[in-house]
Formats: structure tokens, sequence, C-alpha cells
């Protein structure tokens, strides 16, 4: 083998060890302003999935609300589309303009045990730190627009086929209702429904360009990360660090 293929075999391989270390080590959140929700198959019931809320951006309306749960329509005060390029985010038993209701994750009478373990051990401190959740996971789902404040009850989900384009959409719901200005927004908090994650494509979904009120009006501002597995254990990331350590010794042997 001459001394050219060989550098290139032995970048390859370094390449592929430094990916392997640095795999672990990903952020969690996004470090640009966006609110993010992740979901996951819930590990207690296979009929339900584990939605877990983070981030912040800036409202953009100085009047407008989170409706409660009598109201299913679509309206981009709390309810977005899904950006097309990102493809459809239901897969089966597709919902129209549907409330799901979403239960806290961590509460007195929760019997979520392995799903409350799982995130629990990821907070700072917890033991595991390839993934990190942060401490306000363990809430009760809530949003924040200044000094307004609520209780995040339900999803509201709907696969939209009226017109031409076809933009899924995707809203939240308070059972009380938040009437909200224009300022800084968060939310944070895990909670579950019951629609098996199998109903949804696996992916990142992102808003249109015309957000919801209540976040930065560009596309991404609001993010949405369907995952198919349940979080990964430790166990997992040493597997593909094992991988490719592996392959980094079998080129440089050859």
């Amino acid at each position: 083998m001459n001394a050219r293929k060989r550098t290139i075999r032995n970048r390859f391989g370094l390449a592929a060890l430094t990916a392997a270390c640095l795999l672990p080590f990903v952020p969690w959140e996004q470090s640009q302003a966006q609110l993010i929700i992740n979901a996951y198959p819930s590990q207690d019931h296979t009929n339900q999935t584990l939605w877990i809320f983070s981030g912040s951006s800036t409202s953009r309306s100085s009047s407008a609300q989170i409706r409660n749960s009598s109201s299913t329509n679509y309206d981009n005060q709390d309810t977005w589309q899904i950006d097309s390029n990102n493809g459809n985010i239901y897969d089966a038993n597709k919902p129209s303009d549907t409330n799901f209701q979403l239960s806290p994750l961590f509460s007195s009478t929760s019997t979520n045990t392995i799903d409350m373990a799982s995130v629990r051990a990821r907070i700072p401190g917890g033991g595991r730190t390839n993934i990190t959740f942060a401490a306000s996971a363990t809430n009760t789902p809530t949003f924040t627009i200044g000094s307004a404040s609520g209780t995040i009850s339900h999803l509201n989900l709907d696969e939209d086929n009226a017109g031409i384009a076809h933009y899924d959409d995707f809203g939240i719901r308070s059972s009380g209702g938040i009437n909200y200005g224009s300022g800084t927004s968060s939310w944070v908090g895990a909670g579950l429904i019951n629609k098996p994650i199998g109903d949804f494509f696996a992916g990142t979904f992102n808003n249109r360009a015309e957000s919801p009120f209540f976040a930065a009006n560009s596309v991404g501002s609001v993010r949405i990360i369907v995952n198919s597995a349940f979080i990964p254990e430790p166990e997992e990331y040493a597997l593909v660090f094992g991988l490719f350590a592996l392959g980094f010794v079998i080129l440089r042997r050859h």
C-alpha cells in the first residue's frame, strides 16, 4: 500500500475515533433560542409516549392566549404547522383536531417508575451523564411568558389534509388558559399522552416560517424531536464507541 493510501486511511480512522469520543458529549438541548419538545416511547406503558419540554424563545404578540382543552381548532396563538420539508409527523391512527391529555410524569401517585428513574438519573449529579436533562424536567409541564404562567395540560394533534398544501398541525393547551403578551417565553417539565410512538414518524420537525405567537417568527423556533427508541442507556453509547475504536484498530493494521 502506497504512502498516500496509508495517509488517507489513517486520517479516516482518526476521524472515526474523534467522532466516537465526542458522541457521548453532544449537548442535549440546542444552543440557539428554541422551544424544544423531545418525544420517547414510555418504558412503563407501551401505548404511551413521553414528552419532555425545554428551551426558550421570544413571544411576538402583545395580546394572545394559550387556549384551554375545549378548543380543538387551529389558531396560531397556540398551534403551529409542521414545515413540509420535514415531512409528515403522523404515521398511523392519524388524529383529527384532537386534544390528548398530558399527564405529569412526576406526581405523588405516578406509577411511571421506569420513566421517572431514567430521567432522574440523567439530571446533573444523577450518575448518568451521556444525556443530561435539566432539573426542571421533573416538573409538571408548564409554560411561562413574562409574568404569565400555567400548566400545559393537553397536546393538540391534527393530521391536516385540507386544501392543496398539506401541513400537519401540533399545539399545546392549558387547563385554565394562559393570556400572554410579548416577552421571553419558556417551557419545562415532562408528561405522557395515550398515543404510542408508532403513531409518529421518527425525526426532527420544525415549525413553518409562520410560528405560533409565543415563539420567534422563524422556521425552527419550535422543534419537535421524535425518537423511536427508549432513552438510550450508557451501555449503548459504550457499544458504539467500541465499534468505532475497533474499526480504527483494523484500519491501522491494514
